[in-house]
């Protein structure tokens, strides 16, 4: 019998232990889309205890401990940090055969060094007290964290309104080695079925930041490429879309112009009307980022807030959000079509929440790769509720089978937890095993060169060719 979490953790044939010990495990991160704090790596202050580094802001946590009957109070409301940690230390065996045990416990063992100890109620003492004398030094501060995880880039996800102030910060401290760069993550700037003072106190803030009157849709797009350009400056070369579905409707710039009029008078506009403007903001924003040569990713599906009773009581973003079905592979193929046909179409990422479409992503970057750039439409990486064992492989399998994923640009964080760098060990453990499979099954050559080179490439080198920012 296997020991749990071994050196050869998920990793079944002697082949796919060579593929990651010799070829994964030693390579860097590129971390190219994640939620971490800029403040917090600016300032660089250390955490008390596990529950503010680990628990805070983790939605997985979150809804596992009210599956276990934890009250929310417990969860995000005003009990005491051990109180919290002890009830997420009650909820953890009852995790078994949940991707949060494999995680869990990797976490405490990378970079905590915890290797020998399940967290339960009976341990939860000795650990927390560990790890939160770990957190006082400055191996574990957030800067440490990432050099000790071997993080090369962080691309964070910022609103184009940031002041940027802690990237200039940074940008500017020469004795940190980790390269962190912003991400353009205009969301808001398309949230127009809030209602119309919400919307336009973001737009009021735009204004503010960029020094441009808006009044216009045409002055609303100038300070928005005043805020791109801003953003170049400081090393962006990525943005970042939530949408629900991709937006694709026909209109002209002449209703997009009446129904900005509309909405800067507080006017309520009609669900055509939304679908319109959010539709010509998708297509100005992706132009923009085609004229810089930046990346551009779209993470689609996800039905968002469904609690309206939680919502009330503790906020939105609070895990209650779950996969969508929405259709999305007619508006998909429109809106891309739109971008090719004038040549306005940038690298491009799509991550699918629904695993119903996987197949549809891997077909649809096909229609749309053009020779100029390799691999230059990506299915992007497994993500949230995918980004555990079966959805990893469901991703490998319909890419690999479909495309090529030897130009995958490998995995991603998506996390506001420093701790999460341990989902990239785990990416690759299963990567390994994957290809080691086939080889020892003769489905693949057994040449531990062609093959580690690609399994180096997935991990690591792909991302520095694809987004060309500089390590």
């Amino acid at each position: 019998m296997k020991p749990f979490l071994s050196d050869d953790f998920l990793l079944h044939t002697d082949t796919a232990k060579d593929l990651y010990h010799s070829f994964a495990k030693p390579m860097p991160i590129f971390d190219y889309h994640c939620h971490l704090p800029i403040k917090e790596i600016a300032k660089n202050i250390n955490f008390e205890n596990p529950t503010q580094i680990w628990l805070k802001g983790d939605h997985y946590k979150w809804r596992a401990m009210r599956a276990n009957g934890i009250d929310e109070r417990l969860i995000t409301g005003n009990s005491s940090d051990y109180e919290k940690f002890e009830a997420w230390a009650a909820t953890v065996p009852k995790t078994l055969c949940n991707p949060l045990y494999h995680w869990t416990h990797m976490e405490l063992k990378d970079p905590f060094g915890i290797k020998d100890q399940l967290l339960n109620p009976e341990t939860a003492r000795e650990i927390y007290d560990t790890c939160s004398q770990k957190l006082q030094t400055a191996d574990f501060s957030p800067r440490g964290i990432l050099e000790k995880m071997n993080v090369k880039v962080v691309c964070t996800t910022d609103d184009p309104i940031d002041s940027l102030e802690h990237h200039q910060k940074l940008r500017d401290d020469e004795g940190f080695s980790v390269k962190v760069l912003p991400a353009f993550r205009p969301d808001k700037a398309m949230a127009v079925e809030l209602k119309p003072d919400v919307y336009n106190k973001w737009v009021d803030s735009l204004e503010a930041v960029s020094d441009i009157e808006i009044n216009t849709y045409s002055s609303f797009f100038d300070a928005i490429r005043q805020r791109h350009d801003v953003f170049h400056e400081m090393g962006c070369r990525i943005s970042d879309h939530g949408v629900e579905r991709f937006y694709a409707e026909d209109f002209t710039q002449q209703e997009i112009a009446r129904i900005f009029e509309k909405i800067r008078s507080n006017n309520t506009l009609e669900n055509d009307e939304i679908l319109k403007f959010k539709s010509a903001v998708l297509i100005d924003l992706a132009v923009l980022n085609a004229e810089k040569g930046w990346t551009q990713q779209f993470h689609f599906g996800a039905l968002r807030n469904t609690n309206s009773r939680m919502n009330a009581l503790i906020g939105v973003d609070t895990g209650f959000d779950s996969i969508g079905d929405f259709e999305n592979a007619a508006s998909l193929a429109k809106y891309l079509d739109r971008l090719d046909v004038n040549g306005n179409l940038a690298k491009t990422i799509l991550y699918n929440l629904n695993p119903g479409d996987n197949e549809m992503v891997a077909s649809m970057i096909g229609n749309f790769q053009d020779g100029s750039v390799p691999g230059k439409m990506q299915f992007g990486a497994g993500w949230w509720f995918n980004d555990q064992k079966d959805g990893i492989l469901r991703h490998f399998k319909s890419l690999a089978n479909l495309g090529l994923i030897s130009r995958f640009v490998g995995m991603l964080t998506d996390s506001r937890s420093f701790l999460s760098y341990s989902r990239h060990d785990y990416f690759r453990r299963i990567l390994c095993n994957y290809l080691g499979t086939d080889i020892e099954n003769g489905e693949l050559p057994h040449d531990i060169k062609l093959v580690g080179g690609m399994v180096q490439d997935i991990c690591y080198d792909n991302a520095v060719d694809y987004f060309g920012i500089e390590v």
